[in-house]
């Protein structure tokens, strides 16, 4: 096993005494874990032995649920601690089309200000400026100027999304090293000596990780369709300078728990006159989920290890005293790889028809219309679709309607809306359970940043069908990646149970904790009743949690 980063950089400050809990925790620490879905809490809960098994101990709903359809990495982010669907943050997706900014690329990134001379989708500046909406963390520094807010991420959306617009330290890992955009903030002493010990440890080779007897029953090697590797039985080893398997590993999170456990000394979080909020998104499950799939060996050992990290950093926190409470969710949950999907009876499983792409689908139907241009736009990400503006009026409604048609007919496309049907949607409400397809998609839509039209695929169908980088993913409307894990922790809090949440609950909920107002009809979420003292005009309706 790798020795802990996060032990050696706790030690790198010496633990002061601190006062005894008050009634608010003293740190309000809210962890996302990248990709973790409820499927995979449900199959690990009874072999953690860590982090995850103390957290198992507080209110634990299972059924959670990232209730929109556009389950990826920034709009997850986005309602865990603003209590925000989509349509009210306008934070749609990872990535979409403007094209009417000035510049030859018209993706927009989540977390970019394209108005930066230079900035592209790819090569962005950072920026919250997307996030129409507070975090917690903001609303806790208007009410207590002595608030401190701190975000650290493996990706630079997580901790964007997680902590908005005004926060104290704001970290996440770059590919090299952990970066801020926080120019304004006192570089802490800490982020470099964790960027040391991180270039340190890519700097050489990393062997095999051991596994558990239950990770060694997991091990089956599998061929991947589209030009992959096989998958399944890789035990995580990396040659030196290797950023992509450091990335997509539990290196990458313990560095991030290091970096959040020496700020949480340095900054004497959680021990100062007013509460404290960290927010922690932690990746590499993202990663390893999408490079080998999620139930192989490979996703057992990056759980494994996360279990032991989260459970040092716990420990940390105790042994500094510190009155600290718990939230933990995911952004997103995740597909398997259909290869491996098959040999356990999902027969429907596959990789998507590459005619489906908007290239491909823009070309011939600009060719059957006798138009010109590309026709259509999309973000690599399967759902929003955009027709080209450079086309007259009538062009862009003759071809909307044959684009609309063709990915109807297609037998792996399970539904098409256009935006101004998803529009003309009420707003769904209640338990996210039984939401509609179309309801799925109206929580995710926002005039101006959403499709023109928007596809569904039908259940257990990949959206890659190129697996030379990726072999797996998430984005759908399914449960599989809707559903996640929703905790609540403090010292003798427990409950949880069957009863559905949804994301956009955590946030009223722990700002119930922290006795911060919520404005009336300021967020989507509601307060779970079970888990906190709730204001009467925020309880949360029977189906969201109470017992």
């Amino acid at each position: 096993m790798r020795i802990s980063l996060l032990a050696a950089a706790a030690a790198l400050f010496a633990a002061p005494s601190v006062a005894q809990p008050q009634a608010p925790p003293k740190l309000l620490v809210v962890i996302s874990v990248d990709q973790f879905s409820a499927n995979l809490w449900d199959e690990y809960r009874t072999n953690f032995t860590g982090g995850f098994a103390k957290l198992a101990q507080g209110a634990v709903f299972h059924n959670g649920y990232q209730s929109h359809a556009a389950t990826e990495t920034c709009p997850g982010h986005s309602t865990i601690l603003t209590g925000a669907h989509p349509a009210r943050s306008g934070i749609v997706s990872n990535t979409w089309i403007d094209q009417s900014v000035q510049r030859s690329d018209k993706d927009v990134y989540c977390a970019e200000d394209e108005r930066a001379p230079g900035s592209s989708s790819s090569s962005y500046t950072v920026s919250p400026i997307h996030l129409m909406v507070p975090t917690l963390g903001e609303l806790m520094k208007q009410a207590r100027p002595g608030t401190r807010s701190v975000a650290v991420s493996g990706k630079d959306r997580a901790a964007v999304m997680m902590s908005g617009h005004v926060v104290d330290q704001r970290w996440y890992w770059t590919g090299q090293k952990f970066a801020t955009d926080n120019k304004s903030a006192a570089v802490p002493l800490v982020a470099g000596k964790v960027n040391a010990l991180a270039a340190a440890g890519l700097a050489m080779d990393r062997p095999p990780l051991e596994p558990t007897s239950f990770c060694q029953a997991k091990a089956r090697e599998l061929p991947i369709q589209g030009g992959g590797k096989p998958v399944g039985a890789g035990r995580l080893a990396r040659k030196a300078g290797d950023q992509a398997a450091f990335r997509a590993s539990p290196e990458m999170d313990g560095d991030t728990l290091a970096l959040a456990a020496g700020l949480v000394d340095e900054m004497q979080l959680g021990r100062g006159a007013d509460p404290d909020i960290l927010a922690v998104s932690l990746s590499a499950t993202d990663y390893v989920g999408h490079t080998y799939g999620t139930e192989g060996e490979e996703m057992c050992l990056q759980l494994t290890e996360l279990d032991r990290e989260l459970g040092d950093f716990f420990a940390m926190l105790e042994s500094r005293g510190i009155d600290y409470a718990v939230a933990l969710t995911a952004d997103h949950g995740g597909l398997d790889v259909p290869e491996r999907l098959q040999t356990v009876g999902v027969k429907d499983a596959g990789r998507v028809d590459p005619a489906l792409s908007p290239a491909t689908m823009g070309a011939t139907l600009v060719k059957q219309l006798g138009l010109s241009g590309p026709g259509l736009f999309g973000t690599g990400s399967f759902g929003d679709f955009w027709v080209d503006k450079s086309l007259t009026l009538g062009q862009q409604t003759r071809l909307l309607g044959a684009a609309v048609a063709a990915y109807r007919k297609h037998p792996q496309v399970e539904a098409v809306y256009t935006a101004k049907q998803i529009a003309a949607t009420p707003m769904p409400r209640g338990s996210p359970v039984n939401w509609t397809i179309l309801q799925k998609l109206r929580a995710s839509y926002y005039p101006g940043r959403s499709g023109d039209f928007l596809v569904v695929l039908k259940r257990d169908i990949t959206p890659i069908a190129d697996t030379s980088r990726y072999v797996a993913t998430h984005g759908s409307v399914w449960d599989y990646d809707r559903r996640v894990p929703v905790i609540f922790w403090r010292k003798g809090l427990t409950g949880g149970g069957e009863a559905p949440v949804d994301t956009v609950d955590i946030m009223p909920t722990l700002a119930a904790w922290m006795g911060v107002p919520i404005a009336p009809g300021s967020v989507d979420g509601v307060c779970v009743a079970s888990v906190a003292s709730c204001p009467a005009a925020s309880a949360s309706r029977p189906e969201r949690g109470s017992r």
